[in-house]
């Protein structure tokens, strides 16, 4: 046996679980969740890290970080590390994975460095992936294991995923929508689109700057579409006023938007989205098929709370769909289950001896 899994064996022996952590994180793009053996979700912080432009050094992370957007001073840039679920900095995605591995592992100390998992979109490169592990061994981990997110959400939402009966699963976050039909423990279809709550932000910007020749920033955007957003008509007409800088006279501008007007501009991404569930859908075998008829749709993460979202794809798909509980947390969730029962899991991990060489 090679000395590294002889290391890893050691490691992973549940006697010394009470010397270290055991730690789920969803690395989203919007925002990053933590979880921690025996305390439950403990860190839920935006993705976000502002640095000094001058030494390059770390100001701040999370919602510190946010609440500067579109603030700052010169020398001073707030970074989002993590682009459609993946790192597209490795150096500050590695100071904010330390950051929260750190605070995390104080809220309960330990004497060995903690075991990690962490939820990535489907269909990641061997590069991408590499970066993950990398990043978080490079933070402070001593075992590293990556686990795709709709396989840790469905877990998390409670489906068991082990039966010989299909699940349909689309967690949509702010980066990427990852839809996966998951049977016997593995996944038998998936697909993984760059398309989520970050693109539906952008489509209200684009909007309000075309329709009402206003420049908003990203923060009003997310709080129009928090608010007033929705994929269909619900109830009666819902209306906020959105302050931003007229375009034309570059003074401060007032006007009233309607959930009409959020509704049709973010129409095209989220058909898309819809479009994108269908084809999964027929590509299934009959089988798997009569299994999703039964049991539905489940959506997980921060897009299922997108008001009527659920409404839309039943209409669309002619199918039963679910909102998993507290769907922003399934993944992490998902994560937590695993780490109690790692030797019936790590079958499901992604295989990682090709990307990145194990310590």
């Amino acid at each position: 046996m090679k000395l590294k899994n002889i290391f890893s064996k050691i490691l992973n022996d549940d006697k010394l679980s009470s010397l270290r952590n055991d730690i789920g994180i969803d690395l989203g793009t919007a925002n990053i969740l933590v979880y921690v053996k025996g305390l439950g979700v403990v860190i839920n912080e935006p993705s976000v890290v502002a640095v000094n432009n001058k030494t390059e050094r770390v100001v701040a992370i999370g919602l510190e970080a946010k609440n500067m957007l579109g603030r700052t001073p010169q020398h001073i840039r707030t970074v989002r590390p993590i682009v459609d679920g993946v790192i597209s900095d490795y150096e500050v995605a590695e100071e904010m994975l330390s950051y929260l591995i750190h605070k995390a592992n104080n809220m309960q100390k330990r004497l060995l460095s903690p075991r990690i998992i962490i939820g990535v979109p489907c269909e990641i490169t061997n590069v991408e992936t590499r970066a993950v592990y990398d990043a978080a061994i490079s933070a402070g981990a001593s075992e590293v294991y990556i686990i795709e997110e709709p396989i840790a959400g469905a877990i998390g939402a409670g489906l068991d995923i082990s039966q010989a009966e299909g699940v349909m699963i689309v967690d949509s976050g702010g980066g990427t929508t990852d839809i996966a039909v998951l049977s016997l423990g593995g996944t038998v279809k998936s697909r993984s689109i760059r398309l989520a709550g970050d693109r539906l932000i952008s489509d209200i910007i684009t909007f309000i700057r075309d329709e009402y020749k206003i420049s908003i920033g990203e923060k009003t955007a997310e709080k129009i579409k928090m608010t007033i957003g929705s994929a269909m008509p619900i109830g009666e007409m819902s209306e906020a006023l959105v302050k931003g800088r007229d375009l034309i006279t570059g003074l401060p501008k007032e006007i009233s938007l309607t959930d009409n007007d959020v509704r049709g501009a973010m129409y095209q991404t989220v058909a898309i989205m819809v479009d994108t569930i269908r084809e999964v859908i027929e590509s299934l075998p009959p089988e798997i098929l009569t299994d999703v008829m039964k049991n539905g749709i489940v959506l997980t993460g921060g897009g299922a709370m997108i008001r009527g979202i659920d409404k839309l794809i039943e209409m669309q798909l002619k199918l039963p769909v679910i909102i998993a509980e507290d769907p922003m947390s399934c993944v992490v969730r998902g994560c937590g289950i695993m780490l109690d029962n790692m030797s019936k899991y790590e079958s499901l991990m992604i295989d990682i001896e090709n990307a990145a060489i194990l310590h």
